[in-house]
């Protein structure tokens, strides 16, 4: 075991975000890329795009649960978690670099289903994230005590993590999408093969409290579960519209295509619009990767962690719905990502921690697989049901009067979650 491992020194924090990191990068490049690909390369509308997008969350709806069960009680390779980080990460590094290829892996297959390409495609590659995503969640909380120490093994994982995430946005914007799958391609090898190799992990999984001693482990707390899952459904709920859809408000109320337009000028437009969705979300994962270490953790410490998650998801909700009704350009879309970037920084770091202190430490990869269809459901209703509804729409701020709405009801139910140190009072 390394030193900086016994003693959970930052260094350590570090190493044991990067394979989340990887993946994280990985998604990054799926959500800057594809709704791009799809609707400016081969032609697909909202609708179209929407069944790709579900394709994934439905097998990783499956996946996850099975590799966390699966991840529980193996060992292979030294580890329980890293086999699966490594399979994940090879798996995804490959169907990144088919994802600019779909029309050219259609041809040379002899077929003209460029949708189903396309849908395979995106299973395989949101499949192998959600492999990977498990275990790599999982390791975080296998390797730390509860408590702050837990807390602080999230925070550091999404400011490495979102620090990635807006490199990726960063060379979406300056290189371009194509040279971004290629870079993220070899990037997720890296930071998932090498990582998971130094990370210790333990053949038995012992159950922490707070001041760090072992004890046996837990009952699972199935109430507070179910209410964290429901609150952070909703908060997905919103930024998966964001995520899927924000190209259809960009294309009319920001860089809209001007009637008689030539080719040639809507293959401009269609950049800038590629460009503008890479600024945004770079934006908003540059204010998600300050803020969990610098504020969330301590703010956390000060007034807990389901308050402050339910204050920064009010703040996202408020962003959005700005955008909804006020935001007509470039710049003042930006300046509204990054206040919703501050609901970002909590929603893809407090949430797992609360959930880990609701649950028995030795199912803990059963446990992440369960709480992952807190996002992988609403990932489902966005691309099934909300993706009909704005197809349709004559206005498509609709994308962000959904978004506001659902995220605002994910606040008030985070409200409602106790933490566990309240419970213990």
């Amino acid at each position: 075991m390394l030193s900086i491992q016994k003693k959970l020194a930052k260094s350590f924090y570090a190493l044991l975000s990067l394979p989340a990191t990887a993946m994280g990068f990985a998604l990054s490049v799926q959500i800057s890329a594809l709704s791009w690909i799809l609707i400016t390369k081969f032609g697909l509308d909202l609708h179209e795009m929407g069944f790709v997008w579900a394709a994934g969350p439905i097998a990783g709806l499956i996946a996850q649960p099975i590799v966390g069960l699966i991840s529980d009680n193996v060992w292979f390779l030294g580890g329980r978690r890293r086999p699966f980080i490594i399979f994940g990460g090879i798996l995804a590094a490959l169907m990144l670099l088919a994802l600019p290829n779909i029309g050219l892996i259609n041809e040379s297959l002899g077929f003209d289903a460029l949708i189903t390409v396309a849908l395979i495609i995106a299973l395989t590659l949101d499949l192998s994230i959600n492999v990977s995503f498990n275990p790599t969640r999982s390791i975080i909380a296998d390797v730390t005590p509860e408590g702050d120490e837990r807390t602080k093994g999230y925070s550091w994982m999404q400011t490495i993590s979102g620090t990635f995430g807006v490199l990726a946005y960063a060379i979406g914007a300056i290189f371009g999408n194509y040279f971004l799958i290629y870079f993220g391609a070899g990037l997720v090898l890296i930071l998932t093969i090498f990582p998971s190799l130094l990370i210790t992990e333990r053949k038995e999984i012992a159950q922490t409290n707070e001041e760090g001693a072992e004890s046996g482990s837990s009952a699972t707390d199935w109430k507070e579960f179910l209410k964290v899952s429901f609150a952070n459904s909703f908060s997905w709920l919103g930024v998966q519209s964001m995520f899927v859809y924000i190209i259809a408000f960009i294309v009319q109320k920001i860089n809209a295509t001007p009637a008689g337009a030539t080719e040639e000028m809507i293959n401009v437009i269609d950049a800038k619009t590629g460009q503008i969705i890479s600024i945004s979300f770079l934006v908003l994962n540059a204010v998600g990767a300050i803020l969990p270490v610098l504020l969330l953790e301590p703010l956390s410490e000060k007034i807990g962690r389901n308050k402050t998650q339910a204050l920064v998801v009010g703040i996202m909700a408020f962003a959005y719905l700005i955008m909804a009704f006020f935001v007509r350009s470039e710049i003042f879309l930006y300046v509204m990502m990054a206040v919703a970037g501050i609901g970002w920084a909590g929603i893809v770091s407090l949430p797992f921690a609360s959930m880990s202190e609701t649950v028995d430490k030795s199912r803990m990869g059963l446990f992440m697989g369960l709480f992952n269809m807190s996002i992988v459901i609403p990932q489902l209703i966005v691309s099934l049901v909300f993706g009909m509804f704005i197809q349709d729409a004559a206005d498509k701020n609709l994308v962000f009067i959904i978004a506001g709405i659902t995220v605002a009801v994910s606040s008030i139910l985070w409200f409602m979650v106790k933490d566990k140190k309240a419970l213990k009072t």
